[in-house]
């Protein structure tokens, strides 16, 4: 394979007129293409483990024919099991941020992803909720470290005017992963209600081996960023004349707190993260679980096969799925599309409003208004509203952070409020399972309640720097 463009130098900007993209060389196509990839690929085994997770922890809690768990056990392993992964998410995150700053963001990458995809499907091998609770954790490290690395590429190699819609096209197409894994749903609940295949969700988990194919193009063609070469040329010049260099270490958590704006932007930048991540994880993802006790209610009594309900069920949130995640697709997009006009900070309010009110009313209200069929309407709005928030994180956390922290800083925000946010699926699984328990659809009341977690984005933004139509900050 060969480029005919310098990977590292940029052609001058074009006029503003001209679309966004035709600042773009081939080199800067690849990357591109890579990153969203990967970060793709990443979102599909995270997605492959929500669709997944119930009818897992179904079975590997169910001890005989006879024994079957309560719904509220599953409710309890269901979020301890998602909490065990975001905490591998976030440490990982943490772990690679710093080494994509000192080793480089394409060594970096290859590894995250070689990662999530091996233990993605070495989870089919479960047999117990233990061991599958050290798989998904082992999981998280890679899909943690790869977001923070991937975007510093981008933002890296790309135009100052290109970059913004660069990273949200990134994370808009991060959405097809979701879209993906949704598919593979739809594909095997058919297969599983015809009796063609046992349990779906193993076949998932091997399904998500394939990423690791990835690596190829990675360790034959990708480069690192001229920018982070650069400074990490300075650096070494920096050594060799024997300057210490104070502040300008690279992947170095005590200059990113120790230095007063960029400890203001991390502070910022994880709270903002947080309040989205809980919406997520905490919230939005769970509707999967709810979406099958709709479905569960409307199968009932008919002359059907409880396998073949099983997999119908599974059939059915997976288009479900699909659309919620075609929601976040255009929502991405939207956001980016919203911020290159108004900027950073007002468009992060309008969409933590919209994520506060679509969730609140998807969960109170899926599956009653308008019948069974009100499901598919109700999350590929919250889809929208919810996930368009990442499109953000995409843009704005590597626009807060130096060269040197980029990777470090960006991946701190999104994984530190990930490793915070983790208590999100667990309050969820205590209110449905103890607070709520006694309501008729607990996690109707449960995810309502949560709902609160958006507010939080909201009270940060004044103290947040807009960076709309500013270089990335050396």
């Amino acid at each position: 394979m060969h480029f005919d463009d310098s990977p590292v130098a940029a052609k001058a900007a074009v006029h503003d007129s001209t679309p966004w993209y035709r600042d773009l060389t081939r080199y800067h196509w690849f990357v591109l293409i890579v990153a969203a990839l990967g970060w793709l690929f990443d979102t599909m085994d995270q997605q492959l483990f929500n669709l997944a997770r119930k009818p897992a922890i179904t079975q590997l809690l169910q001890t005989s024919a006879t024994d079957k768990p309560k719904d509220a056990e599953i409710a309890s392993k269901s979020a301890i099991t998602t909490s065990i992964f975001m905490v591998g998410w976030a440490i990982g995150g943490l772990i690679f941020g710093v080494v994509g700053d000192k080793l480089g963001r394409a060594k970096t990458m290859m590894m995250t992803i070689i990662l999530y995809a091996a233990f993605t499907g070495l989870s089919a091998l479960s047999t117990g909720i233990w061991d599958f609770a050290i798989y998904r954790f082992l999981t998280g490290l890679g899909v943690g470290g790869e977001f923070a690395v991937g975007v510093a590429l981008v933002a890296e190699t790309m135009t100052d005017r290109a970059r913004p819609f660069a990273l949200g096209l990134l994370q808009a197409l991060s959405a097809l992963g979701n879209m993906l894994a949704a598919v593979i749903s739809i594909g095997l609940g058919y297969l599983e209600e015809s009796g063609t295949i046992g349990s779906a969700w193993r076949t998932m988990f091997v399904i998500g081996v394939l990423p690791a194919l990835l690596v190829v193009p990675i360790f034959l063609w990708l480069k690192e960023p001229q920018k982070w070469k650069e400074a990490m040329a300075r650096r070494r010049a920096q050594r060799e004349q024997g300057l210490e260099a104070d502040g300008e270490q690279f992947g170095s958590f005590s200059e990113l707190f120790g230095t007063p704006r960029w400890r203001t932007n991390t502070i910022i930048g994880m709270t903002l993260a947080f309040s989205g991540v809980v919406g997520l994880w905490g919230i939005g993802f769970f509707s999967p679980d709810l979406m099958r006790t709709v479905f569960r209610k409307a199968y009932e009594g008919s002359e059907l096969t409880e396998k073949a309900v099983a997999g119908k069920i599974t059939m059915m949130v997976g288009i479900a799925f699909f659309l919620q995640n075609f929601g976040a697709f255009l929502g991405v997009n939207a956001f980016s599309f919203v911020t290159h006009r108004l900027g950073r900070k007002p468009t992060f309010a309008i969409f933590f409003v919209l994520a506060m009110l679509s969730t609140a009313f998807t969960f109170w209200f899926m599956g009653k208004l308008f019948g069974l069929y009100d499901v598919f309407l109700f999350v590929t709005v919250m889809g929208f509203c919810q996930i368009a928030l990442f499109g953000g994180y995409a843009i704005y956390l590597p626009e807060l952070f130096p060269t040197r922290l980029r990777s470090t800083g960006t991946s701190f925000c999104y994984n530190v409020g990930r490793l915070v946010a983790a208590v999100g699926p667990l309050t969820l699984g205590y209110l449905t399972s103890s607070v709520f328990q006694g309501f008729p659809e607990p996690m109707r009341y449960a995810g309502v309640t949560m709902c609160a977690v958006f507010l939080l984005g909201l009270a940060v933004l004044p103290f947040a720097p807009e960076t709309k139509g500013h270089p990335l900050p050396e």
